[in-house]
């Protein structure tokens, strides 16, 4: 019952852990990052089973992890605002070609890495941006102006 307890109270902490590093995919974590991803895994181990190396004891641990991943899912399911809490909600980032700066460094994402993302959406310049949505998941959405044309007006290359 010990592990089980314990993997309830880690599972918490881990989970607002999470929350509070912010809404980035595995593929934007820096090196640094992911190391200290993986080093927080095998803190979360020991702190878990502490020195039950039993497969009772894994087994426990884990089944304790999935129960209450399936709870969260289910509450976030069934309650809009537990979804709000738990998921928090998409921050617009950039509206009418301008950047949001405030809503930028509350979740700790740079110009540059919003340029980076526009270019794999295969947007150029910001001032084709009508919209775009930080979502819950990580990932950043764009909404083009002018129903997704690109029109040759609005490419500053041939200006200079």
């Amino acid at each position: 019952m010990d592990i089980v307890l314990r993997a309830s109270v880690t599972f918490a902490a881990l989970y607002l852990l999470l929350r509070l590093l912010g809404k980035r995919e595995i593929g934007q974590l820096t090196p640094f990052e992911l190391v200290v991803i993986v080093v927080m895994g095998d803190l979360v181990q020991q702190g878990v089973t502490h020195n039950d190396f039993s497969l009772t004891g894994s087994i426990l641990a884990i089944a304790t992890f999935a129960f209450w991943a399936l709870v969260m899912s289910w509450a976030t399911y069934l309650s809009p605002k537990l979804e709000t809490l738990l998921d928090g909600r998409p921050q617009v980032i950039i509206r009418d070609g301008e950047l949001i700066e405030a809503n930028l460094r509350r979740d700790r994402i740079t110009r540059a890495e919003v340029e980076a993302e526009m270019r794999l959406a295969g947007i150029a310049h910001m001032n084709q941006v009508a919209w775009a949505i930080l979502e819950t998941q990580g990932k950043i959405s764009f909404i083009r102006k002018d129903g997704g044309e690109v029109k040759p007006d609005d490419d500053d290359a041939g200006t200079a």
